[in-house]
């Protein structure tokens, strides 16, 4: 009896590890990656590292992460000829769509600032250098943490468990807090962000545009966050089920575009898909079109595949079969149909890039280096660059894949 007990204690500390590392890669967007890659950007580019602030004046908004621990932001301050333009970065890190996840989410840094790193190395398109960034090097560069689980634009609370949920607070706050720092004054503002932040860039777009007087330059950047309501490899939509939890969890049906909501019901208005073509401020969509999060956690998940025949694919596109690839390139093709109206506006920018990749524009080899990404002999940052000051217009698809051979594919071990 007593050996019997031992098996099943064992066995639920296995499953709960299974559990809990599952919730973490879902939830974190790829946080082992992040951290890799801060570790190669110390190695080999010694980055600024930015201290955290916390927004003293949230508490008293009611914007507070899931916890109820005060949200914050890293500011590295503006100098030069970009001392009065600013670039607002949405961090990312997924979704939590129930109480169990969101729970489990309020004791990481995604959901509490007791969690958050006190300074954070800012690489890639939040890089002070200009060998590195050479076009927003040295602009006001924030990078607002992300603590809501619902891409900043939740309102409301769950007394029971102790969760608060507000997104859509916590993104008012911070920018309130920073146009008393000087982002009033701005003459050209960029809001981007990745992941769930670049789905955020896009929700908070125009309200980011009405924030500003309609002299000062303002457009938004969009990095892996164009996320497809896409069938599955088991026939199901495992994101649609996830984001039916967010929206409902967290109030989110109340902030989300009008021009949406009166059409459709609140879970398609989460979906960019639904949402790019009645932006009316600049935007540019910036994705790999084989988006590493949505193979790993939309279209190939553990809960869609569960004889793991996916299972080689999802970690190594070079272990996909022939099938399998026939499968993600449909993927890429929907994507590509996604934003054929958008691309139709003079305004907006496009670089889809055929990788096995996720969040282009933090990583500093992917956004602007010696081997970086390029589509027609463009990197990520010239690309951008050249769109925001109107420099050339980009619209940039590229060949499927195996044709790029500049892209940093991410294999999982």
């Amino acid at each position: 009896m007593m050996k019997l007990s031992w098996v099943w204690i064992v066995i639920a500390i296995a499953f709960l590890q299974l559990v809990t590392g599952f919730l973490d890669f879902n939830e974190t967007e790829l946080s082992l990656i992040e951290a890799y890659d801060y570790g190669v950007s110390k190695l080999n580019y010694n980055p600024l590292m930015v201290g955290l602030t916390l927004i003293a004046s949230a508490s008293a908004k009611g914007a507070v992460c899931l916890d109820g621990t005060l949200p914050g932001y890293h500011w590295h301050r503006g100098y030069g000829s970009g001392a009065n333009n600013w670039l607002i970065h949405l961090e990312g890190g997924g979704w939590c769509n129930n109480v169990r996840t969101c729970v489990y989410r309020k004791k990481t840094r995604r959901g509490s600032s007791t969690y958050m790193e006190k300074q954070i190395p800012f690489t890639g398109i939040l890089s002070d250098k200009a060998d590195q960034n050479p076009d927003f090097f040295n602009w006001n560069r924030v990078k607002v943490r992300y603590c809501d689980g619902a891409s900043f634009t939740g309102d409301t609370e769950n007394k029971a468990a102790k969760l608060q949920f507000r997104g859509q607070r916590i993104w008012l706050a911070a920018t309130e807090d920073l146009m008393s720092r000087g982002m009033r004054n701005a003459k050209q503002a960029l809001l981007s962000g990745c992941s769930a932040g670049g789905l955020a860039s896009i929700l908070h777009c125009d309200e980011f545009r009405n924030m500003f007087p309609r002299t000062s330059k303002v457009k938004c950047l969009s990095d892996a966050g164009l996320f497809l309501d896409a069938v599955d490899v088991s026939g199901g939509r495992t994101l649609r089920s996830l984001y039916n939890g967010v929206v409902g969890l967290q109030g989110v049906q109340h902030n989300l575009p009008r021009i949406c909501t009166i059409h459709r019901d609140p879970t398609s208005c989460f979906f960019p898909q639904n949402l790019i073509s009645n932006i009316r401020t600049p935007l540019f969509i910036l994705n790999a079109a084989y988006d590493s999060w949505q193979i790993q956690s939309s279209i190939a998940p553990p809960s869609a595949d569960p004889h793991g025949y996916w299972h080689e694919c999802r970690l190594n596109h070079a272990k996909c079969s022939a099938s399998q690839m026939r499968f993600l390139q449909g993927f890429r093709i929907e994507m590509l149909n996604v934003i054929k109206g958008f691309s139709q506006s003079r305004e907006n920018g496009l670089f889809i890039n055929s990788c096995f990749a996720h969040c282009q524009t933090e990583r500093q080899n992917t956004w602007f280096a010696a081997n970086s990404p390029e589509i027609r002999n463009k990197a990520i940052a010239i690309a951008v660059g050249d769109w925001y000051f109107d420099r050339a217009g980009v619209k940039v698809i590229d060949c499927p894949y195996p044709c790029d051979k500049s892209c940093h594919n991410l294999v999982f071990k």
